[in-house]
């Protein structure tokens, strides 16, 4: 994952004009057909739809937790910051690291946190900013939802391995993909590597506000919160693994697309997923070994 990302931030940094050409067909084919290819891998099982509702859960949790913290720190008084403290960048960061780090049969534990945050990032996540009701009404609002689901690498990569699953060819394909699957999943690292060469390369206004505690919170008090809830709730060690893992996500890029869409700050969630990215590289590695004897099976 490391020289992944710095490879592609250096790339990012001076060849920015070269990122759109190499990630749109990426992230609208590769990706999908990546994730699909692992999944019909890792297999499919029930608990999906519910690790999405855990997802959704521990977020709103979250973020009330932090509406209620506004009084005593600042920079929570940001709504951008608040979503960049529990959004994460699961899709291109934190499922490559549950490939890397956890047994095969998380990925649909993984898949299934994403579908959830992704739904609950772009549903709630524009109003969180605005602190108002759309005025595009509920009908635009729903469009708006299903084309942010359609549009989620993870959600695609899901139909896909719905529709083989129910295939007689889907042994023969699941094998076919199983490489390809792994190399693309490296390509879409660089990818956001690229991204974010080209964020630090970009002047930004000076901050008004320290991003010491959303860092904290987005690294450590999150996916300890996903941690202990998940303890609480009667799951398979790899599932905790799984769901604690995603949470440790760095931000999410989808924070900053938002933020300019609504026309707020965009200086301080830009460098808050630069600096948490960078953070993760070391984080997440430690979350793995801290959950590790949760699931009584060595890492991949």
């Amino acid at each position: 994952m490391g020289p992944c990302l710095i490879g592609g931030a250096f790339i990012g940094r001076w060849r920015p004009q070269w990122i759109a050409p190499l990630a749109t067909p990426l992230v609208r084919f590769g990706v999908p057909v990546s994730l699909m290819g692992l999944l019909l891998h890792g297999g499919l099982n029930g608990s999906l739809l519910g690790m999405a509702m855990v997802a959704v859960t521990v977020i709103a949790v979250m973020l009330t937790l932090m509406r209620l913290a506004t009084p005593f720190s600042v920079a929570l008084t940001h709504p951008e910051l608040q979503l960049g403290s529990c959004i994460g960048n699961t899709a291109y960061f934190g499922i490559p690291a549950a490939l890397a780090l956890l047994p095969s049969d998380a990925l649909p534990i993984s898949i299934g946190y994403d579908f959830g945050a992704t739904l609950l990032a772009w549903g709630l996540g524009p109003l969180w900013l605005t602190r108002k009701p759309a005025s595009s009404g509920p009908d635009r609002r729903w469009r708006n939802l299903l084309g942010h689901l359609s549009a989620s690498p993870a959600t695609r990569g899901l139909i896909g391995a719905l529709i083989v699953m129910v295939t007689p060819w889907h042994l023969a394909i699941s094998d076919a993909l199983w490489l390809p699957s792994r190399a693309v999943i490296v390509l879409a690292l660089a990818v956001v590597g690229m991204r974010l060469g080209s964020i630090a390369s970009k002047n930004t206004p000076s901050l008004d506000v320290s991003l010491t505690t959303p860092l904290i919170c987005k690294l450590l008090l999150f996916p300890a919160l996903m941690l202990l809830i998940s303890l609480a709730l009667p799951l398979p060690g790899v599932a905790r693994q799984a769901l604690v893992l995603q949470a440790a996500a760095p931000t999410a890029i989808s924070v900053l697309l938002m933020a300019e869409s609504e026309h707020v700050n965009v200086a301080a969630p830009a460098q808050l997923i630069l600096r948490s990215t960078v953070l993760a590289l070391i984080s997440v590695p430690l979350w793995s070994l801290l959950i590790r004897p949760l699931g009584g099976t060595p890492g991949m």
